[in-house]
């Protein structure tokens, strides 16, 4: 693949979404920490330098070699790569008293750069940093301003180096998706052409190259990410994938026949295996949220293990890893810290002796429903909302029963079925129902009850990085309480989770 772009990333929360921002382009990118270039640059038609919560002017500041890339490809830097490219290139950084966070003016543009061709004077744009560069690097021109920081923007002319103070990436910068465009396109000349159709057809052709003759065995879901994943698979190597689906019994109200029915009529070979009782047991007595997605993701592979070993001659294992799974995995500084186990992340134990194969693993999720509808999958399949690896395990806070259980899918199903009758499922990203550790008093029928609370929670997000609740109309909210305190025995409270991501997660456990 030659058309491609380079992000640098040097730890800012913002460097998925120059991706995102630049996949939307129908360009491929990829994100490599700066302390681990490992990777031929030469394939590479642009380069970007990501922000940094670091600053360049500190003893630990974070450095690379930039000799190999400056005046060699196009170069953009981004808040601290712009700071990095000045402060190491005969420029001068200082720790400012006019700090800029959040929406600021452009209130000068050089419009006979071509990094701002179609970008009004006054455009709003997203600052976040306290260092500012008051000297520009060597053979440095200033081409845009705002009312704080005259150099908001600069370019090295003869060397195609451009500098940006500002986050094109997010969506408080108006213009940010054109100025990309202008420096990817009309200065860089990447041709945008990555699209959905390219990556199938690429794909397909890859496995068909990488597997052969051999077998492939693919955990199923039922979710987007692996059952686009199957019809890649399905498409390259046809009867030699084998799709195993297992029920932990921690899956929603009647998913594992659904499921299972799903897939009958897309020609995909698929087995479902039946261990809920198996999982069940082994998590009677676990409150801790982490031991139960460890515990759950050891009990798997051992039921996928012992299911995989019934297929002769498999050499492959699937999997529907994505990129923000590969990228979370990844850390700019040293192993990151643990916020939860991530059940496609982190390879398989050695007696597992299968190759790893993940054909989405270069994929945000918007980008897999993209492939996915370009493989005439089931719009409704696509859409469905993301369901956690662990299931109900994570939404059940405290220990694990079947009763727990029945009660939690019974609310669950009530709040899914309302939000697709009242045509509000696909305004939201996801949405679930906790069963909490408590109980309370209420008044049914005249008498005292104290019963179980559930919390309802429903989130807008692109891809789960970041997300906000969403405000469900309260008449909506009002006759889904009462249908789930009417008709599932043992609540008799229901709340609605309005905190968002961060410094919420989008499950509570």
């Amino acid at each position: 693949m030659d058309e491609k772009v380079l992000i640098i990333d040097f730890g800012s929360q913002y460097t998925q979404l120059i991706a995102r921002r630049i996949r939307e382009l129908f360009i491929y990118c990829e994100i490599h920490p700066y302390n681990n270039l490992d990777i031929d640059l030469d394939s590479f038609k642009a380069v970007i330098l990501s922000g940094s919560p670091f600053s360049v002017r500190s003893e630990d500041a974070l450095r690379f070699d930039l000799s190999k890339i400056k005046g060699k490809k196009p170069l953009l830097g981004v808040c601290y790569g712009a700071q990095y490219i000045a402060h190491f290139e005969g420029g001068k950084v200082i720790a400012s008293n006019k700090r800029e966070y959040g929406r600021a003016s452009l209130s000068s543009i050089d419009h006979s750069n071509l990094l701002f061709k179609n970008v009004e004077v006054n455009t709003q744009v997203w600052m976040s940093h306290s260092d500012t560069i008051e000297n520009l690097p060597t053979n440095g021109k200033c081409i845009a301003s705002t009312n704080d920081v005259k150099n908001a923007a600069y370019s090295i002319e003869d060397e195609m180096v451009y500098g940006i103070q500002f986050h094109p990436e997010v969506y408080h910068t108006k213009k940010g998706k054109e100025i990309l465009k202008n420096f990817l396109i009309n200065i860089s000349k990447v041709k945008p052409d990555w699209t959905p159709d390219s990556f199938s057809n690429r794909t397909i052709s890859e496995i068909k190259e990488l597997v052969g003759e051999e077998k492939v065995i693919l955990g199923l879901s039922g979710g987007v990410d692996s059952t686009v994943a199957a019809i890649l698979l399905h498409k390259a190597i046809g009867k030699n994938l084998h799709c195993i689906f297992v029920n932990n019994g921690l899956l929603r109200k009647n998913e594992f026949s659904d499921v299972l029915n799903q897939y009958k009529g897309m020609g995909l070979n698929v087995k479902g295996v039946d261990a809920s009782d198996y999982f069940i047991d082994i998590l009677s007595e676990v409150i801790d949220p982490e031991q139960k997605r460890k515990i759950i993701g050891k009990a798997f592979i051992e039921v996928f293990n012992k299911e995989s070993k019934l297929i002769d001659d498999a050499k492959w294992l699937a999997q529907g890893t994505i990129y923000p799974d590969v990228i979370e995995s990844i850390s700019v500084k040293g192993p990151s810290a643990t916020i939860k186990s991530h059940h496609n992340v982190g390879g398989l134990p050695d007696f597992m002796k299968l190759s790893v194969i993940e054909p989405l693993k270069m994929l945000f999720k918007d980008e897999v429903r993209r492939v996915g509808a370009s493989l005439k999958i089931d719009s409704n399949l696509l859409k469905r909302h993301p369901f956690p690896g662990p299931g109900l395990a994570i939404r059940i806070l405290g220990n694990i029963t079947r009763e727990k259980i029945r009660i939690l899918q019974e609310v669950d199903a009530i709040f899914v079925e309302g939000l697709k009758n009242n045509n509000l499922y696909d305004k939201v990203w996801q949405a679930g129902a906790m069963l909490l550790s408590v109980k309370s008093v209420g008044v049914m029928g005249d008498e005292r009850t104290y019963e179980d609370c559930v919390a309802l929670r429903a989130v807008e997000s692109t891809d789960g990085m970041t997300a906000d609740w969403v405000n469900l109309p309260y008449e909506f909210l009002q006759n889904v309480s009462n249908k789930i305190i009417n008709n599932v025995k043992g609540i008799n409270r229901v709340v609605y989770d309005i905190s968002s991501k961060p410094p919420a997660t989008i499950e509570w456990e």
